[in-house]
């Protein structure tokens, strides 16, 4: 009989219950969870009693000051990184040094200095990187990576990619920690980062040279104050001024993040309802970019987040047509209770996919409601980091070298950003 892998979590938020229960749950048979680390006691805790509720004994917990504890005494197998952007590569290089695999949330870390410190401890180490990209496994993204890949559209010259964030949604960034670009990277960073691995997966190619023009239109005290939409408070909850603030999260409203964050408030003082039209956010909130990849295609692309409804569009043109994917994830965005990742404005996401060739009619290739979680992309990622496919025919498996290139563009465009100029991809990481 094999024995279970030994897992290990460190940053125990909202985004590690994916991991924690599916350990616990469906793949107990062949994992065992023998760590927690986070600064906060509180969410640990109740990381915990969603565990042993699936029938898990109680994990041990360590402060992130005792990480060298859980490689040394608790001995995983893979640590599972799921904490603030900045700490990743910390915990990465660390986890790679004592011989552990390593599966790291998307973004890999925040900058090139980073990403070639993981990228050089990996190559030093038994163990090996994965970066969960879930969209690589959405069965619509799938579909697209086949159509492309048969030639249906023949050789591709040219992508235009436009992806909108809602105004509860998109506003959420600017109420947490993601608000603050040294934690982040700011959003052609930690969101980006996912759409600019989905087009080097897609075209099987990398950024050459990157274009960007970003600013912070929507959001923050000045735009605010200007348009009239500014409430007067820090954070939402005790405030009486954020009653009728729909841009306002309501923690007490929804047990998750109550139990998650605002009851844990007395570990660390962290706030996870501040006020978007508050000062000091350092991340834009509308972006441009325009690439070219080194075979030679182009892409314009649009991170819009202060959109009235939530989805994207991607068009690829081509020698012998054109493909495109719209996809609606709701269709107008409503103030509500918010749970981790906001709820739907109505229960219509959906995807269609249309081939567009030379001098034919249109083909319809897909017409289908979205699956649950990011399209059905986290349930079959799990299933192919706990139970790997060696054949994987569609490359979705992404490791640490396609995490430091799904940051290039993003880390680029934030370097142009600032200088008006355009930015190669050598300048910002030779891997």
């Amino acid at each position: 009989m094999t024995s279970r892998r030994r897992f290990a979590v460190v940053g125990l938020g909202g985004r590690a219950g994916l991991y924690t229960e599916a350990l616990a749950g469906p793949y107990r048979d062949q994992a065992e969870l023998v760590a927690f680390c986070d600064p906060n006691a509180t969410r640990m805790a109740v990381h915990n009693r969603a565990v042993t509720a699936l029938g898990h004994p109680e994990v041990p917990t360590f402060g992130p000051d005792r990480f060298a504890d859980v490689l040394k005494a608790q001995r995983p197998d893979t640590v599972v990184v799921t904490s603030m952007d900045a700490t990743h590569d910390g915990y990465i290089v660390a986890a790679l040094e004592a011989g552990c695999d390593v599966i790291t949330e998307k973004p890999m870390t925040i900058d090139a200095e980073r990403a070639r410190r993981i990228l050089d401890a990996e190559r030093a180490s038994r163990g090996t990187v994965r970066v969960t990209f879930n969209y690589r496994y959405n069965p619509v993204h799938e579909e697209v990576k086949k159509a492309l890949a048969a030639g249906s559209i023949g050789e591709i010259g040219s992508v235009h990619f436009e992806w909108l964030l809602d105004t509860r949604h998109g506003a959420d960034y600017f109420r947490r920690w993601h608000r603050m670009k040294a934690n982040s990277g700011g959003l052609m960073v930690h969101k980006s980062t996912h759409h600019f691995d989905l087009v080097n997966w897609w075209l099987d190619d990398r950024p050459e040279l990157v274009f960007g023009s970003g600013s912070l239109f929507f959001y923050g005290r000045e735009n605010g104050e200007r348009r009239g939409l500014a409430r007067d408070y820090v954070r939402a909850h005790g405030a009486p001024e954020a009653a009728d603030d729909p841009f306002a999260i309501r923690l007490a409203e929804n047990d998750e993040l109550r139990e998650l964050y605002l009851d844990a408030e007395g570990d660390d003082g962290y706030h996870r309802d501040q006020n978007v039209f508050a000062p000091g956010i350092t991340i834009e909130d509308d972006m441009a970019v325009l690439v070219r990849y080194a075979r030679g295609a182009t892409m314009s692309y649009h991170l819009t987040a202060y959109s009235p409804w939530e989805g994207y569009r991607v068009a690829f043109n081509g020698s012998r047509g054109r493909l495109e994917l719209i996809v609606h994830e709701n269709r107008w965005a409503r103030a509500e209770t918010h749970g981790i990742h906001g709820t739907k404005a109505e229960q219509d996401a959906r995807a269609t996919l249309t081939l567009h060739p030379h001098w034919e009619p249109p083909q319809t290739l897909l017409d289908s409601p979205l699956g649950h979680g990011h399209g059905g992309g986290d349930a079959r990622m799990l299933a192919d980091l706990l139970t790997p496919d060696p054949t994987d025919p569609l490359g979705r498996s992404a490791g640490a070298l396609d995490g430091a290139w799904s940051l290039v563009t993003g880390l680029a465009a934030n370097r142009s950003f600032e200088t008006g100029l355009p930015v190669t991809a050598k300048e910002i990481l030779t891997p």
